[in-house]
């Protein structure tokens, strides 16, 4: 699995003109799965992402996790986190795992961050949408189970 990370003060996602998903500060998600993923992946990142401490103190210094400062997600699938650019101008999608797999697995994942405690809103596996957020810092993390 892939996952970018971005922390945000605010984000929402629209299908249509209309927002199926909002938050406040947090983390945006952008989830990628591939057809060799895991249920030991998906805790391997719920672990990661629920600890990571990247909001600020009272000092100024990266040292809250998400759940301090009582933070929400915005998960998005993203199978183009898998597009291979090696070749001509034109990515291939062929590593992103075939769309059920992915989508029984973006649930899980997203189930899993919910089982921890924090709250969670999605945008809809597969569908055309459109993200917007305030990236604060910017903080962009990349996470990458194939690099646990």
């Amino acid at each position: 699995m892939k996952v970018v990370l971005q922390r945000v003060t605010s984000a929402q996602v629209s299908i249509d003109d209309q927002i199926v998903g909002q938050i406040q500060a947090g983390y945006v998600l952008l989830v990628g799965v591939a057809d060799g993923d895991t249920a030991t992946d998906i805790a391997y990142l719920v672990r990661k992402i629920s600890q990571l401490r990247v909001f600020e103190d009272d000092q100024g210094r990266m040292n809250l996790s998400i759940q301090a400062i009582d933070g929400a997600i915005l998960s998005i699938s993203q199978f183009t986190l898998f597009a291979e650019t090696k070749k001509g101008n034109r990515p291939s999608f062929t590593k992103a795992g075939e769309p059920a797999f992915a989508r029984t697995m973006y649930a899980q994942f997203n189930a899993a961050l919910r089982e921890v405690g924090l709250p969670v809103e999605t945008g809809e596996f597969g569908a055309d949408m459109a993200v917007s957020l305030v990236n604060d810092g910017p903080v962009t993390i990349l996470f990458d189970t194939n690099d646990k």
